[in-house]
């Protein structure tokens, strides 16, 4: 197994599958940690403690050259302490991408799309400090959007999709910003509606690139052995760990049957 993707739900597909179009003989798996979803309104304790028994669960189950933390929430509060507790093991983190848009605002007005979670940890401000110093930043932590995306977004009209994005433009266009972090991965699925939504004054920027091209350069810099189970599970398998209320096992069958992903089902220890 080269990669397993974690995130607490869907966001994160969109960077398994831009792993797969750069690296089509790479063998990826997902796992979303549905059951504990959403982190951006978690404690970091929470969010530490449901991250580290999952990649516990992973690990022992496969042996992959890396897991990707698909998730910024994930990354900005627990890709540390993952690093110490798990050293023989690679993670790559995805974090908002405040040093790109740095590079590439004009008028030095940026927005942040986030989770609460993501936009409070001293990681991101860390972030902002080293690399948008001399930029205004406007944060926008949108538990709505999220929510709308994890939950609603499958069977969603356009309009649907359009006006639940509508809240974050107006309020980035209200601060004149002409650079847009999507940070967190979820946004990804609404990623074009929101770019048509900003126009061509706005500049909509992700961390894809960035994360694909490390996770590819720290995997085949290793070698591993396969183990046998490898064998027995299809390339981008999505699995789960569980449901909460409002959802089902079947919601997540539903959607991986029609983005074509095969369903592995509910991970267990």
């Amino acid at each position: 197994m080269d990669f397993i993707f974690l995130d607490s739900g869907l966001g994160g597909l969109p960077y398994m599958e831009y792993l797969k179009e750069s690296n089509p003989e790479s063998t990826c798996i997902y796992l979303a940690d549905t059951y504990n979803f959403p982190y951006g309104e978690k404690t970091a304790d929470e969010i530490l403690n449901a991250v580290s028994n999952n990649v516990s669960i992973l690990l022992k189950k496969w042996n992959p050259k890396a897991i990707v933390l698909a998730c910024n929430t994930m990354t900005v509060v627990a890709i540390k302490n993952l690093r110490q507790k798990f050293p023989d093991t690679s993670f790559i983190g995805t974090v908002p991408a405040i040093k790109v848009a740095a590079e590439k605002t004009k008028n030095k007005r940026i927005g942040l799309l986030a989770t609460q979670r993501t936009v409070q940890d001293s990681y991101t401000q860390d972030l902002i400090k080293k690399y948008a110093s001399d930029c205004h930043v406007v944060c926008r932590g949108d538990s709505q959007l999220i929510s709308f995306i994890e939950n609603k977004l499958h069977h969603a009209t356009q309009k649907e999709r359009q006006e639940a994005i509508l809240p974050a433009v107006e309020f980035f266009n209200d601060q004149k910003v002409d650079s847009v972090i999507l940070g967190c991965t979820h946004f990804l699925h609404v990623v074009e509606d929101i770019k048509l939504a900003f126009g061509k004054e706005v500049q909509v920027i992700d961390s894809r690139d960035g994360v694909v091209r490390q996770a590819l350069k720290v995997a085949f810099s290793k070698k591993t052995s396969y183990q046998k189970s490898d064998l027995e599970i299809q390339d981008r398998s999505f699995f789960i760990t569980g449901t909460r209320k409002n959802t089902t096992v079947e919601f997540y069958q539903d959607f991986c049957s029609k983005h074509g992903i095969p369903f592995g089902g509910v991970i267990k220890e």
